[in-house]
């Protein structure tokens, strides 16, 4: 290190003597002015540095530099006489000189260091490997890309031949050819294929620097076109998939601008692409609002909603869905289905279900759903009466789930893979009842059928017939059943011949068969012959422990039907289906889960307490309308009272059904016959919806 002494510590001498400072290679020992208080030596004696306002006993051999800095030129002689031959004089203007010169180093050191990260920065983010040799073949640029395909790290490739590190190279070549190579394929050490393209360096001079490589993977060039080609493929596959569909297919951008339709939609609609491809999403829309424009402002899809399309307004069901990818929504695809296509297919399945039902049971115990004590013994006993040929007869409230026990039954019992007939005895008019039952002959009466007709009990030999509601049968055809059950044998309407079948009677009655037997209205022999087995379900008030299975698996099959996903009820719609008392029993539970379902929201998932329509007729209400009710004059005699209740209940009865009258009459536990003559009686046919 160079020790210095600074002789003028002025405006420029404190300048120097800061630009002494930085250099690590110079140590000034001492500062010396006539004036103690300059700058320079305030700024000295603040650093430690000696100062002096004389310079002359200072100055020794140790002193190997003295930068004057005053400016005075007999000072300068002065100091070039009194230094020793190890003292170096050196004037301020020439420190100057080379300070400055240290500083432009400095910056152009800087800045190509600069320039030179920058360089290494774009050569290493690139995706290409490149490397670069000087004319004497050694490597003199490896990026990150290089190593990665290559599998050579950069400290062990840089400086060496290029021979040495990657054997195959064909750079060397470059340097005696000076041509440029494009596209060349080379087969590297690690096995990998590549893409290489090859360049000389040549300077404005015309004079060689070097070679340059750039090079890639071509698995990855493979890869890119087979995803192109693929890509090419999965185009061409859903193109033609929507153009075939027998759906009718729109799809719209982001936008709401249309982008594809298929000829299944112009059939549906009639409206043309011209019509649709660029234009708004309500331009096919006669009736309603676009579910597009609804989708793409909710990115939520939208499902059976029923609108008018097209200039002929057609009647149509339209679901849509968003399209997003990579979490950006691109637009929707909408599909959309004929209604009156949609009602004839309904119709045919509805009419193929009512074949079915008549032919086969569809459900077996293990679709009764009740985990109580009521409930387990009703189905341990239709079990053991399963396993024998006794007739059964199922007692219950309707809508308890009388059918589902004769199903379950016949299922279980050696005659499953036989038919099982289901008769509605309270739906045929007794005029019919008998020609359904036992079938008849060939002009037994006008517009009977050429050949005859087997009747029901024919249709079920060596199977199961369940008699629904037996307790509304005529006294007529009760006889005839009971001969049938005595005998296994009956006479077809219109024939002389018996037939003989083997046939399993399941009944079911939600009447008081005792009731009506003291009141003639049942025979006592054929009482007995049903009641052999007798199975009592228990109405849902007296099992609500049920309610809360029953509803989970009745929210299942509303799923299925309604195209929702109902997840569960909540803690307060429970509670509010616990204390309701269930007249109408399973049938009314399912019917008000039906209603909540059909009035919630798509993005709904739990019924809550809200959704339930309001439930009425619990203990507390009954009495609330019985005591209202009761509120007549005393003029009024008993009999004009009771006909007045009696009038009351019925026509609450029938607007609870809809005016459904076989519905009403099985709630209200009457006849079909007597349910007429009381409308009949206090005039309410006229309000009759049927």
């Amino acid at each position: 290190m160079q020790r210095v002494m600074l002789v003028g510590a002025g405006k420029g001498g404190t300048a120097l003597l800061n630009m002494i400072l930085e250099m690590k290679s110079m140590d000034v020992i001492a500062v010396v002015d006539v004036n103690s208080n300059a700058t320079g030596m305030i700024l000295a004696r603040k650093l430690g540095i000696p100062t002096s306002t004389d310079y002359k006993p200072l100055l020794s051999e140790q002193v190997q530099i003295v930068i004057e800095a005053t400016g005075n030129k007999q000072v300068l002689e002065n100091l070039l006489e009194m230094r020793s031959s190890k003292t170096v004089i050196i004037p301020g203007s020439v420190a100057h000189i080379i300070s400055d010169l240290i500083d432009e180093k400095e910056t152009l050191i800087t800045r190509l260091k600069e320039e030179t990260y920058k360089q290494d920065t774009i050569f290493n983010s690139t995706n290409d490997g490149m490397i670069v040799i000087s004319i004497e073949e050694k490597i003199i640029l490896f990026n990150k890309a290089a190593e990665r395909i290559t599998g050579i790290s950069r400290k062990k490739a840089l400086g060496k031949k290029i021979e040495s590190v990657i054997s195959s190279s064909l750079l060397p070549r470059i340097l005696q050819t000076l041509e440029v190579e494009v596209n060349q394929e080379q087969l590297l050490e690690n096995g990998l294929k590549i893409i290489t393209t090859r360049i000389p360096i040549i300077d404005d001079s015309n004079n060689l620097l070097g070679a340059l490589s750039i090079f890639n993977d071509i698995t990855e060039v493979v890869n890119l076109a087979e995803e192109m080609t693929n890509l090419r493929e999965i185009q061409t596959m859903l193109q033609a998939i929507i153009q075939s569909s027998e759906e009718a297919i729109s799809v719209v951008d982001e936008k709401g601008r249309g982008l594809i339709i298929n000829p299944a939609y112009t059939r549906m609609t009639g409206l043309t692409m011209d019509q649709v491809i660029g234009k708004p999403a309500t331009a096919d829309i006669s009736e309603g609002e676009s579910m597009h424009m609804k989708v793409l402002q909710t990115r939520r899809p939208v499902r059976g909603v029923r609108m008018k399309v097209g200039p002929s307004k057609k009647d149509v069901i339209v679901n849509v869905a968003p399209v997003i990818v990579d979490g950006k929504l691109k637009g929707s695809v909408g599909v959309i289905q004929d209604m009156s296509e949609i009602q004839t297919l309904t119709t045919e399945l509805n009419r193929a279900r009512q074949i079915i039902r008549t032919l086969e049971a569809k459900y077996s115990f293990d679709d009764i759903i009740g985990s109580s004590e009521e409930m387990k013994v009703a189905i341990e006993q239709a079990k053991l009466g399963a396993k024998t040929p006794a007739t059964v007869l199922l007692r219950g409230e309707s809508g308890t789930g009388k059918e589902l026990f004769a199903h379950a039954i016949h299922n279980a019992s050696d005659r499953k893979y036989n038919k099982f007939i289901r008769v509605n005895c309270a739906a045929i008019s007794e005029s019919l009842l008998e020609s359904e039952l036992f079938g008849y002959e060939e002009g037994a009466f006008s517009g009977a059928k050429r050949g005859g007709k087997r009747g029901f009990f024919e249709e079920a030999n060596n199977g199961s017939i369940f008699l629904d509601e037996i307790g509304e049968l005529p006294g007529n055809m009760q006889a005839k059943l009971l001969r049938v059950l005595q005998e296994r044998e009956f006479v077809r309407v219109g024939g002389t011949k018996s037939i003989q079948v083997n046939v399993r009677v399941i009944a079911a009655t939600n009447v008081n068969i005792e009731k009506a037997m003291a009141e003639g209205k049942f025979r006592e022999d054929l009482y007995y012959r049903l009641n052999r087995y007798p199975i009592s379900i228990s109405p849902l008030r007296d099992r609500k422990e049920d309610i809360k299975a029953l509803s989970e698996h009745l929210i299942r099959k509303l799923n299925q039907d309604y195209g929702r996903n109902i997840v569960d009820l909540t803690s307060n719609a429970l509670k509010t289906l616990m204390n309701y008392q269930w007249p109408g029993n399973v049938r009314e539970l399912e019917n008000i889960l039906g209603r909540a379902i059909i009035f919630m929201d798509h993005h709904e998932m739990l019924i809550d307490g809200k959704h339930l329509p309001p439930l009425e007729h619990t203990k507390e209400n009954k009495g609330a309308q019985r005591n209202n009710s009761s509120d007549h004059t005393k003029e009024e005699t008993l009999a004009e009272i009771v006909e007045v209740l009696e009038a009351e209940v019925i026509e609450n009865a029938l607007t609870k059904h809809q005016f459904n009258r076989t519905k009403t009459a099985q709630a209200l536990g009457i006849s079909l016959r007597n349910l007429y003559y009381k409308m009949e009686k206090y005039d309410l046919a006229k309000n009759s919806m049927q």
